[in-house]
């Protein structure tokens, strides 16, 4: 549907309205005195605060035990358990995979053991937990089951969310692991599981925070979120596993995970369009008829993509300014908040720095008059337009996705990806031009010296390369002694076993993973077996079907990078450049890397990208076989400092010493400096917005490394 369309009262209008009528008739009676003119007396009638929580979780489960009971005596009202990325994609710590990553972005799980060290002390009856896991959502969830059994909790009472997400792991956050339909699978037997066994429980969260970071419009992030949504409900109501009169159960225990940029405005509006379309696709699709369990449940992240590592003292601003979209408009405020730390774009927030962001978030709260009022945007006309366009639009793009077949149809045919690269690729471009202003990088750059950075070593956390090695040695001597006392677990055999015949049938697959949790099996051992039978999942990159974002106009910046390609091949006697983008270890943020890859076949090279997921012998591998003039690395996860020098040894051992490296990702100064000395030619960090001059850079770098003179064409 047209904005034309949507103002002059037609689909969306109509939804609206008929929608705002429930709204307004579900609170209740206004909060107004007998002349219905003036607020009451606001001390008796202050709503809740949401849910405060700081995504936190790293190096082992010991310290990261002590960071959530320090957090939470800190006055932090829930847990948002961050895990490591071997922990996330199956693999155990001792994996070749694994290797640099574990503890990095959050906690290491392997095993039962591990997750009783993380939450000892904690008693998870009380607790409201909520973990980012996807491909091995069920796996975790299991070991979080035991634990509380363990405790002697009641597991009817387990209030918490597990992620569980698995199309925008495909999309932008690449920590999947099977194929869609058995990952689908894995997803609709959790939901039919916890609502019978963990009513409290959110089996899913819907999450359209990482399209946004992927370069999501509203639009995008709205129809892409209710399509996965309408995938999964589908599933369920025609899986058989749950009874269609117990539809309301599942639909009211379906969450959202949204993000918030720095459009404030605009955003509050999603988050009532939000509303709205699930409103209306749960009464309309699914039947279901009590307000309550239509109601649009969401927690929020606010926006990472933004962030900035210049002048980083301004992401506070950025963040405040995020969070007011999810908390200042009350029929669209969201349940559950966890705010990013000042230095994201620099490396791994301090608990200090997540204090602050938890403060932002009690300052708000406890001090302010937020919490006093109704909504305060009802009746606004401006507003109401803006809800209204959006709707419309997303609408219009959802019937898109349904008539392709869906969402995993889309995903599987490449729609998705390629539309979130594109729409990332025009906003880099806004940003490049100057059309879309970033103050401290692209506008207002003059600063003064940053006492909160003078020390970039120690402004932020660090994780000791020795705790690998530990957590390595632990899981080791687990495998060892899990037979034994005290532990006395079952030979994990027959429960390994046992799932693999549940998954290559019919029955639902949570009691045979329990099983398994309760034999001590490791991670890696559970989602083994499960890639026996369902087999492994390469997501489409986008790349190559994305369009042209910035075009090579004479005169520009990117038309005389094009003239420095075609004259390098020229001189090397080829016919094009060849450039090869690759993603070593288990860091599946891809944006990075497709932006440069797009970015790099407009100017001219041929772009071999492979996608995510790739060891150091890999990439060399295909290096050589592609007879590359460059490689790229893109590392966003802190393993660069183990995976890209190996890269460049491996370079080095075939005698390809003429393959200049470029490594790109958020690296600390320091690590930046280590990894020149040890050959790599350039860095690019999150300061280095420019992509049309990194793109000429590494024609530069191709140049010198097969000792070309320089151009003096300029970059």
């Amino acid at each position: 549907m047209t904005e034309r369309q949507a103002a002059s009262g037609t689909q969306g209008a109509s939804v609206s309205n008929e929608t705002r009528t429930r709204e307004r008739s579900d609170r209740g009676p206004r909060n107004v005195d007998t002349d219905g003119e003036h607020p009451v007396s606001q001390a008796q009638k202050k709503d809740r605060p949401w849910l405060m929580r700081t995504y936190a979780g790293h190096s082992t489960a010991e310290a990261s035990n002590e960071l959530y009971r320090r957090n939470l005596a800190k006055g932090q009202t829930g847990l948002s358990v961050a895990f490591d990325l071997p922990t996330q994609t199956g693999y155990d710590p001792d994996h070749i995979l694994a290797r640099g990553e574990v503890g990095r972005v959050g906690v290491p799980v392997a095993h039962l053991g591990d997750m009783r060290r993380l939450f000892q002390d904690i008693p998870l009856e009380q607790m409201n937990t909520s973990m980012t896991i996807n491909a091995t959502a069920m796996w975790l969830l299991a070991l979080y089951q035991v634990v509380a059994e363990e405790q002697g909790a009641d597991v009817t009472k387990l209030q918490g969310t597990t992620q569980n997400d698995i199309v925008k792991e495909y999309l932008s956050r690449g920590t999947h692991v099977f194929p869609p339909g058995p990952s689908l699978r894995l997803t609709t037997d959790m939901i039919a599981y916890t609502v019978s066994h963990i009513p409290k429980w959110n089996p899913i969260n819907i999450c359209s925070y990482h399209l946004q970071e992927a370069g999501a419009t509203p639009v995008q992030e709205i129809a892409y979120a209710m399509s996965t949504a309408i995938a999964v409900l589908d599933a369920v109501r025609d899986g058989g596993q749950v009874p269609r009169e117990r539809m309301g159960d599942v639909v009211a225990r379906i969450s959202f995970f949204v993000n918030a940029g720095v459009r404030f405005v605009e955003e509050m509006c999603k988050m009532r369009a939000f509303g709205r379309i699930w409103d209306k696709v749960t009464r309309e699709r699914y039947g279901i008829e009590n307000p309550k369990q239509r109601r649009f449940r969401y927690g929020v992240q606010v926006n990472s993509l933004g962030l900035t590592e210049a002048q980083p003292e301004n992401n506070i601003q950025r963040i405040v300014l995020e969070m007011l979209a999810v908390t200042l408009s009350k029929d669209a405020r969201a349940r559950a908040v966890q705010l990013p730390a000042w230095n994201e774009a620099l490396g791994l927030p301090r608990p200090w720095d997540q204090q602050w962001s938890l403060r932002i978030q009690q300052v708000l709260a406890y001090e302010s008059d937020l919490l006093e009022y109704e909504d305060i945007f009802e009746g606004s006309k401006v507003i109401e337009a803006k809800v209204e366009q959006l709707v419309a639009d997303a609408l219009a793009e959802m019937d898109r996705i349904e008539e392709m077949g869906g969402a995993m149809a889309a995903v599987e045919s490449g729609y998705l990806k390629s539309q979130l690269v594109a729409s990332h690729a025009e906003r880099r471009a806004r940003i490049e031009s100057g059309q879309e202003k970033i103050v401290g990088v692209n506008a207002f750059e003059g600063t003064e010296p940053n006492p909160l950075t003078a020390d970039l070593d120690t402004a932020i956390q660090t994780v000791d390369p020795a705790v690998e090695a530990g957590v390595v040695a632990s899981l080791r001597h687990w495998r060892d002694t899990r037979y034994q006392p005290p532990f006395n677990h079952p030979r994990p055999c027959k429960a390994l076993e046992r799932l693999k015949e549940a998954a290559r049938g019919t029955e639902n697959l949570m009691e045979a993973t329990l099983e398994c949790a309760r034999a001590g099996v490791t991670t890696g051992e559970w989602a083994g077996a499960l890639r026996e039978v369902f087999g492994e999942y390469r997501a489409p990159t986008g790349v190559s079907s994305a369009p042209v974002a910035v075009p090579a106009e004479a005169g520009s910046a990117l038309a005389e990078v094009r003239a420095k390609v075609d004259a390098t091949a020229r001189d090397l006697g080829v016919g094009k450049l060849r450039f090869l983008v690759g993603k070593p270890g288990l860091d599946g943020h891809s944006n990075g890397a497709e932006q440069i890859a797009v970015r790099a076949r407009d100017a001219g090279f041929e772009v071999v990208y492979q996608g995510i997921r790739l060891t150091p012998e890999q990439i060399v591998d295909a290096a050589l076989a592609e007879d590359v003039h460059a490689v790229g690395l893109s590392i966003l996860s802190g393993s660069h400092a183990q995976l890209v020098p190996d890269v460049l040894r491996r370079l080095r051992v075939a005698g390809a010493t003429d393959i200049p490296v470029i490594a790109g990702g958020i690296i600390p100064n320091g690590d930046a400096e280590q990894l020149r000395e040890a050959g790599v030619a350039a860095v690019f960090t999150p300061k280095d917005f420019d992509i049309t001059g990194i793109i000429g850079r590494i024609v530069d770098e191709i140049r010198t490394a097969n000792k070309l003179d320089p151009l003096e064409v300029p970059a």
